[in-house]
């Protein structure tokens, strides 16, 4: 059975493919504003292709394993270091 989610989704789609090009560029910038702007700015970054030197990778190891063994800093704590959260 179809979402009632998965159904508007299909139906915001259907409308959108019957819009003329100048209002499919408004309603583009209107979705863009609309959308969360990191999450934005992240769909609408080119990919880079970037090779990992090994010492790179090396420390990317160091930092999951000191992660695994719960060295990390708590998402609050960091939140609070930057007056984010109290």
């Amino acid at each position: 059975m179809e979402s009632n989610f998965d159904q508007q989704r299909r139906q915001a789609h259907a409308l959108l493919d019957m819009l003329p090009g100048e209002k499919l560029k408004a309603v583009r910038g209107l979705l863009e504003v609309m959308v969360e702007p990191l999450a934005r700015s992240l769909a609408l970054a080119a990919v880079e292709e970037e090779e990992i030197t090994p010492e790179a990778a090396a420390a990317l190891e160091r930092a999951r394993a000191s992660l695994a063994r719960g060295e990390g800093i708590a998402h609050e704590d960091i939140l609070r270091e930057f007056g984010l959260k109290q």
